[in-house]
């Protein structure tokens, strides 16, 4: 290798190294300011703890006992779970059936599928959340149904990008041995999916985790709360914000993104090319 070309590997090292620091700056700052008093967050925001500003584990005390966060973790685990499993299993049925199946019918479909991808949620909100109240949406076992209307756009675009790379030859020697269409699926064409099954999680779960304009116009707020409508509802009246329980709620409902993110974060490129480049 030249040096020309080691030079330039090491700028590029530096400049990203660079961009990674200041992208991880403001978690960090979040972090820093979840353990100083409340008082001293907007008036010292960017400088470390000492032992005057020091307030330990008093801003999580403070958000599991007077917020009551854990009923947010439990409410967002719901939703989340309940959500991806839905848009995982009824997507990738869906995609495998629209793109084998060559008709009108299933070439609507996929434009239609592709079409919700560019519609702003805030065009139907308001009717979905009449809607939702209407059949009786509005709580964590049932939300996932909203939830699977919304991604099935993404979901069914990936997986069928991804089934049109797969030879149609290893599900016909399957149905020849005496495999029905289910235990087609099942059996032969979702293992061979997983790299894309993967892939739709992750993103499915990162969006549903982290959203908060769907559940706080579809849930029941009186009985049901996610961890973002817990945060936000730290937000009093006349402007009081308690800033102190609001980076410690911060910190603790990233950190499972943060750690689900970097143990799947290479399924993520396998499954986006796959999905993407063939076919």
């Amino acid at each position: 290798m030249s040096k020309t070309k080691k030079a330039g590997r090491a700028m590029g090292s530096v400049l990203l190294a660079i961009l990674s620091i200041i992208y991880a700056s403001p978690i960090f700052i979040i972090l820093m300011n979840s353990f100083k008093k409340k008082t001293y967050i907007n008036l010292e925001p960017f400088v470390f703890p000492t032992a005057k500003t020091w307030a330990g584990l008093e801003n999580y005390q403070t958000g599991f006992d007077k917020y009551n966060f854990l009923s947010g973790v439990s409410t967002s685990v719901i939703i989340t779970i309940g959500s991806v499993v839905a848009i995982l299993l009824f997507c990738s049925m869906f995609a495998w059936y629209i793109t084998r199946v060559h008709t009108r019918f299933t070439k609507f479909m996929y434009l239609l599928c592709v079409f919700s991808m560019v519609v702003p949620f805030q065009m139907v909100m308001f009717t979905l959340s009449k809607t939702a109240d209407t059949l009786k949406l509005n709580t964590p076992f049932t939300i996932p149904i909203v939830y699977l209307g919304f991604g099935a756009g993404l979901a069914v675009f990936m997986f069928c990008g991804f089934i049109k790379g797969v030879p149609i030859e290893v599900e016909e020697a399957a149905m020849i041995d005496g495999c029905s269409p289910p235990r087609t699926f099942f059996s032969v064409v979702l293992p061979i999916m997983q790299p894309t099954y993967i892939s739709v999680g992750i993103l499915q779960t990162m969006w549903i985790w982290n959203d908060f304009l769907l559940p706080y116009l579809v849930l029941d707020q009186k009985r049901y709360r996610t961890i973002p409508m817990i945060i936000q509802m730290m937000k009093g009246s006349y402007g009081r914000v308690d800033m102190g329980a609001i980076m410690a709620c911060l910190i603790l409902a990233v950190i499972p993104v943060i750690v689900f993110y970097l143990f799947s974060q290479k399924y993520i490129i396998e499954g986006v090319a796959a999905g993407a480049v063939k076919g």
